[in-house]
């Protein structure tokens, strides 16, 4: 692995935001995580583990301390033909969906559209709201996982089954423990690659109509928790937020709970909007909004 310098971390995340890391390793292989984790466990070093960059903000000061890029590749069928073993920072999105319906194994086909690696995956059990094949149903990581390898926090490398991540809405073991997934493996239904692929079709044109195409509108996806019943998004948009713009960001007009980068948005704008929509829907509504993405760094 090799040390990088005051690397610029906005175009390693989905929202194109944020300034530099003060030092950056790319880790290609599960030796390699282990390694870097271990390393920076050791010396003591402030560190975080990025993967796509698709549930974070990072500060207009950029992150002090190092960045362990988990780049961590491999997708590996099994013989028994229905499991997948693949990398941590395996892409969900494309490359993991793509393979699986090529070999008529359906699953993970759901989260077409959402950028994730499979650490990120399982970091935040990761979930879509599926209109196919049964409307309105939310599907998520967890009823696919098999097991996965992981460094553990007390730093033991093992294998532990899908039961150990204590799954829940956005939720996982993961956020209240340092341990950091290396590998996963996946039990998939066998299914025609053309059923599959029309289920993918009809959850990209719901997704068309609701979020934004990242190539024009770089965001983090939902900005808030989720709100049983009435949705963080609704209560919004009943504020009349919806479509605010704050310099180069704007809450989106097609969905008031993703804040976009309109182009050289800075974390500064993206903040300010998240106050306001907050602040707003408290103050007129009465509910409070808690926030779902993490925020990294310096602001």
């Amino acid at each position: 692995m090799t040390l990088e310098t005051e690397v610029p971390l906005a175009p390693l995340t989905t929202f194109r935001i944020g300034g530099p890391a003060r030092a950056l390793v790319r880790a290609r292989t599960p030796d390699e995580l282990q390694q870097a984790i271990e390393v920076a466990r050791n010396l003591e070093i402030p560190h975080f583990l990025l993967g796509r960059g698709a549930n974070i903000l990072v500060g207009d000061g950029g992150y002090p301390g190092l960045v362990i890029r988990n780049e961590v590749q491999g997708i590996h069928f099994l013989d028994d033909g229905i499991r997948v073993r693949t990398g941590a920072g395996v892409e969900v999105f494309p490359d993991l969906i793509v393979a699986t319906v090529a070999r008529g194994l359906g699953g993970l086909h759901h989260f077409v559209g959402i950028p994730s690696t499979v650490g990120g995956a399982l970091w935040q059990n990761l979930h879509f709201l599926s209109p196919a094949p049964r409307r309105e149903r939310t599907v998520f990581i967890e009823e696919v996982l098999e097991s996965a390898e992981i460094l553990s926090e007390e730093g033991e490398r093992r294998s532990v089954p899908v039961e150990y991540f204590q799954f829940g809405y956005d939720d996982s073991i993961l956020h209240h423990r340092r341990d950091v997934v290396l590998s996963a493996t996946f039990r998939l239904d066998p299914t025609p690659p053309e059923a599959l692929r029309k289920t993918i079709r009809e959850n990209l044109a719901w997704r068309d109509d609701r979020h934004p195409d990242l190539w024009l509108y770089p965001c983090a996806g939902s900005i808030f928790q989720k709100i049983e019943g009435i949705g963080a998004g609704r209560l919004i948009d009943q504020c009349g937020l919806k479509g605010r713009v704050q310099g180069n960001a704007a809450i989106f007009h097609k969905h008031a709970n993703i804040v976009v980068n309109l182009g050289g948005a800075s974390a500064r704008e993206v903040r300010w909007l998240i106050d306001l929509a907050r602040d707003t829907v408290l103050r007129e509504m009465g509910y409070e909004l808690h926030t779902e993405i993490g925020f990294i760094g310096e602001f």
